[in-house]
């Protein structure tokens, strides 16, 4: 009875509480009259709350009639509108005007920039978008500090991103990518026009929640969804073309002959009269085309976004080609006031035509211009004149076809049982197919295939080769959030647990003699007795742990905190486990009252920050720690004859993480009105126990052999600034221009064993990179050219200390070297540092305008203090290998005695200086204009919104390299599979030219249409 008598009790208290609070309703829109969903409601001061429904609507319980209501929400500015007693409110949101107030995408969750307490970028979708690019990273380059974008002209390809330097040596240096959830490592299957934002995580303290894979950063790319109301459908596209940015000269005829008169003068000189283009041969101006539709709409039920895009790209060297077809469906249901399901899908069809840039691009350079492309339908014969093979004939006998189909996708449930606490959770999967199929056409060295017999330039039997590989990868997250303010108190707290694996298969195999029509292009239409095949796969798994707290005081003191436990597979039981946590602290000095009542306040926002981190990484093979075995190998034993094992190799067992511990300290502030932004940042980021590939003495095996292990440290510091001027002239008339700058400064500051590596191979020069302590990684090590011997005097007079020749085998017109260690011997020991291919600073501007139906955007890109080794020019093998029109030009002969330029250029020549040259350049990265139609013209036709421009990508380079670009990444992927993609140059032996996929212009003109 007593029990009864107390609920009667509690419930009669609760329903006289209730009594003091009275319903509040009302609307939530855009500008336009479109309804937020998910906009934030809180009664100021308490710790009540609520969020918009999908159609907009919000009903809350106040305590107070004259109570104060505060509306946030991503990308808007907030709102507090007082009650005064009503009961209904309607409410307006306007975008943000300020980028410190929009809220950017961290990891597991959201954060106002003005609350963060690390080093985060943000770019927007529409940025992104406006540029003829196929990769979203590379419409990133030049927009944010600290962020550097290396990109190729290549179809297909996926730039090369450093986010604060180069972060590794072996265990991969390019950032993680996620995307809605996804964990990857590859973005080439996201169709750019999906894109909302693009988060940059870029500290330590950001990035450490992401644990094991952060080490260089985390790009958070967050996809489209749906808005409630009516449908809207959407169009874009684009068409034009790319063409060569930057063509090297190469000497015609008469700049040939002369040259070979001087290095071969018994070389018989073909008696042909022409003067061949190669580049002319085999370049053209690819034709590039995107169309993209999409569906979005939705009520308080279903939101719904759907994107279907189709884009072809013809390279700029013939016959490479690349289609891709991408499919988005991101969908969401509301089934309770509670809980949300949550599915976003992508699928992903390409078909890419390759070349082979080592048998064509490479041979284009070294061809002979005295030997016809082709003639009477037969190709000129250039390895009969002891040149190169023909770079056409090895182009149209060779068919590289790559397939690939990716299939990504998150689907989640949320539930949130109160308005404080929300609890996900999701499954990520990363699945796709790659199949390649290579056709090497059969042709034989005779008068039905060349102008002249002989030469080795021939394939006496067909070939086919078809890899396949299948890949699945995916990660389950769970994860529970705790937010509530409580008075001048903001807290949110977030702890969880993910899952993840990863397998794939990879099979290779080959055969001789198949016929040459493609409908026969199948193995079993070989000669089974060439058989060769191959097999490989990779399997690993990851557990983590992760928890995070954010805690704001009075919006001007904050403390950001993580720790994340990561275990990998691809290490020993005893080093499987991971430790990274991070701490970062923040105070809002303009919320102070000195700042608030000075009568010269500057600022509008004034924000100091600083932060430290530690982050693990685990990107190597997973079986670098584990011993194999040959068998079945046979030995003597006592004169008898037994079958036995040894090691296939040296591991080493003790194999860790390698790990990555950074602060930062940063000022943020936004002054004149909120018109002029800025950013400073100063980072200090070390890498310790690198993993690196280290030689094996010859005591203990093959010296040419390496194994993997924590042998390395190294630094990268520097500076990051950034500049924003925005301002409305009038309603009709607004602009913005800034930009960014970055100091960086990379430096190995151990090896433990001792042992520089030396990478970089240039023909038969050998290695010209060395990274050693107190060096950046990768730099150049070679001899040091100090100019040209212009006459026998200047030979005689090049001596050491005691009067002796340095270079006493040296000719007029040959380089000379400095005798840097003053022994008075030329040998490996006068080879010095001469810089390395990273920058020592890079930049982006940015300028734009909108004037009524008119916009302008320019987007400017540079860096300087890097070098380039131009290998291509180094990389001689036979004297009958063509030159360069400049260096025919300037090069030493009798009568033109030049002190810079020798007379010739041999495979024996040394590595040195002399192929050294800058990597400084500045670009107009992408330049476009706009005009959109008049919002009256279009309400007669029912169009929202019509757009016309025309744009260009990479207009003019200024530089001082005198090769193709001075940016430099590989362009072929490797055949390892679709989710292990990556650029095959190694940070040890960047910037070198060898033989690079030229950078592209593009010209284009588009049309958005929203209905």
């Amino acid at each position: 009875m007593k029990s009864c008598l107390l609920l009667l009790y509690l419930l009669l208290v609760a329903r006289l509480a209730m009594a003091f609070y009275a319903p509040v309703k009302g609307m939530v829109k855009d500008k336009d009259g479109n309804p937020i969903p998910g906009v934030t409601i809180q009664v100021k001061g308490t710790s009540l709350g609520t969020v918009s429904q999908p159609d907009g609507s919000f009903t809350l319980n106040v305590p107070d009639a004259n109570a104060t209501l505060v509306f946030s929400y991503i990308g808007y500015e907030p709102q507090e509108i007082p009650l005064a007693g009503r009961a209904t409110i309607d409410v307006t949101l306007a975008p943000s005007s300020s980028q410190l107030e929009q809220v950017v995408v961290v990891g597991y969750g959201t954060r106002r920039k003005r609350d963060l307490t690390g080093a985060i970028g943000s770019v927007k979708g529409e940025e992104i978008t406006r540029q003829p690019v196929n990769t979203a990273t590379q419409g990133i380059q030049g927009k944010l500090a600290g962020v550097q974008i290396i990109s190729s002209g290549a179809p297909g390809s996926q730039p090369q991103v450093r986010v604060r330097g180069t972060g590794s040596m072996l265990a991969g240096a390019e950032p993680l990518y996620v995307v809605d959830g996804v964990l990857t490592n590859d973005i080439r299957n996201i169709n750019t026009a999906d894109i909302v934002t693009m988060d940059v995580l870029k500290d330590a303290s950001s990035a450490a929640i992401y644990g094991v894979r952060a080490a260089n950063g985390v790009i958070i790319i967050t996809t489209k969804r749906g808005q409630a109301g009516k449908m809207e459908v959407s169009y874009n596209m684009s068409v034009g073309w790319r063409e060569v940015a930057n063509l090297v000269k190469m000497a015609n005829s008469t700049q040939y002959t002369a040259y070979l008169k001087d290095v071969a003068p018994n070389a018989a000189i073909p008696p042909y009269n022409v003067s061949s283009d190669w580049y002319d041969a085999i370049l053209r101006k690819g034709f590039q085309q995107t169309h993209n539709v999409s569906l979005s709409g939705g009520n308080d039920k279903v939101l719904y976004y759907f994107n279907v895009g189709y884009l072809t790209d013809a390279g700029i060297v013939n016959r490479n080609n690349y289609d891709r077809l991408t499919v988005r469906s991101n969908t969401e249901y509301n089934i309770t006031k509670e809980l949300k399901f949550v599915a976003q899908l992508s699928f992903m069809h390409n078909n890419t035509d390759y070349v082979d840039l080592q048998g064509i691009y490479n041979n284009t350079y070294r061809a002979a211009p005295v030997i016809p492309v082709m003639q009477n339908g037969k190709y000129g014969n250039t390895s009969a004149f002891g040149n190169v093979g023909n770079p056409v004939l090895t182009s149209d006998k060779t068919n590289d076809n790559l397939k690939e189909n990716r299939l990504q996708g998150t689907t989640y449930l949320e539930y949130s049982p109160w308005t404080f606490l929300k609890l996900r959770s999701s499954l990520s999967v990363n699945q796709g197919n790659f199949n390649r199929k290579r056709y090497n056409a059969k042709y034989l060295n005779d008068e039905s295939t060349f102008l002249v017999a002989g030469g080795n330039q021939q394939r006496p039997e067909s070939q086919l080769t078809i890899v396949k590989e299948q890949g699945t990868e995916w990660l389950w997250d769970n994860t529970a959030t705790y937010q509530q303010r409580f008075g001048d108190h903001d807290l949110t707290a977030l702890v969880g647990f993910t899952a993840q694996k990863y397998s794939a298969d990879y099979v290779e195999a080959a055969r001789r003699n198949v016929p040459s029509s493609s409908d026969l292009w199948y193995l079993i239409a070989g000669d089974p007795n060439t058989s060769t095949n191959t097999s490989d796969g990779d399997k690993y798994a990851r557990r983590s742990l992760l928890a995070r707290i954010n805690y704001g005081y009075r919006d001007k003191y904050l403390l950001s905190a993580s720790f994340r436990n990561d275990a990998s597979s691809r290490f020993p039981s005893d080093n499987r486990q991971g430790y990274f946590p991070a701490v970062g602290l923040g105070w809002v000095i303009s919320e102070e009252d000195f700042m608030k009542n000075s009568d010269r306040q500057i600022f509008d926002f004034l924000k100091l920050r600083g932060s430290w981190g530690r982050i693990g990484n685990d990107n190597i093979a997973s079986n670098l720690y584990i011993l194999t075995a040959n068998s079945g190998l046979l030995y003597f034993f006592n004169g008898v004859a037994t079958l036995g094992t040894n090691l296939a190799d040296i591991k080493d067992r003790n194999l860790k993480w390698e790990t990555t511990e950074e602060y930062d300290v940063g000022l943020e502030f936004s002054t004149l009105k909120k018109r002029l932004t800025g950013e400073v940042n100063y980072y200090n980021k070390k890498t310790i126990d690198a993993l690196v590939n280290v030689r094996i003495p010859g005591l203990l095996g093959d010296p040419d052999n390496e194994y993997t292990t924590n042998a390395g440290s190294f630094v990268n510091k520097g500076w990051e600034f950034t500049l924003q001027w925005r301002d409305n002239i009038s309603e009709d008339f607004n602009y913005t221009f800034g930009g960014n700058l970055t100091l960086n400064e990379n430096e190995v500051t151990g090896l433990n064993q001792g042992q520089p590596l030396f990478r970089g191979g240039v023909g038969q020069q050998g290695p010209v990179t060395q990274t050693a302590s107190g060096h950046p990684i990768g730099s150049f090590y070679v001899y040091d050219a100090a100019g040209v011997f212009v006459d026998q005097a200047a030979v005689d007079a090049w001596v050491n200390k005691d009067g002796q020749k340095l270079q006493p085998t040296a000719q007029p017109g040959d380089l000379r070297y400095r005798d840097t260690d003053g022994n008075g011997v030329l040998n490996d020991n006068d080879k010095i540092f001469a810089g390395s291919y990273q920058p020592k600073l890079y930049y982006g501007l940015n300028a734009g305008l909108n004037y009524k139906g008119i916009d302008l955007s320019l987007d400017f890109y540079g860096n300087a203090g890097n070098k380039i080794y131009n290998g291509k020019k180094a990389f001689r093998y036979e004297l009958t290998d063509n030159i360069e029109a400049s260096y025919a030009d300037k090069r030493w002969t009798p009568t033109r005695p030049s002190s810079t330029d020798p007379k010739a250029l041999l495979g024996s020549t040394r590595a040195s200086t002399y192929f050294v040259e800058s990597g400084n350049f500045f670009r107009l990265n992408n330049v476009t204009l706009g005009y959109s139609l008049p919002k009256s013209w279009l309400d007669r036709i029912k169009i929202e919104r019509v757009r016309v421009y025309l744009t260009s990508q990479n207009l003019f380079t200024v530089k001082r390299f005198s090769g193709f670009s001075p940016e430099m990444v590989s362009s072929n992927p490797k055949a390892d599979g679709f989710l292990s993609l990556q650029n095959s140059t190694s940070p040890l032996e960047a910037g070198i030219e060898l033989m690079p996929y030229p950078t592209t212009r593009t010209y284009a003109a588009g049309l958005n249409v929203i209905f």
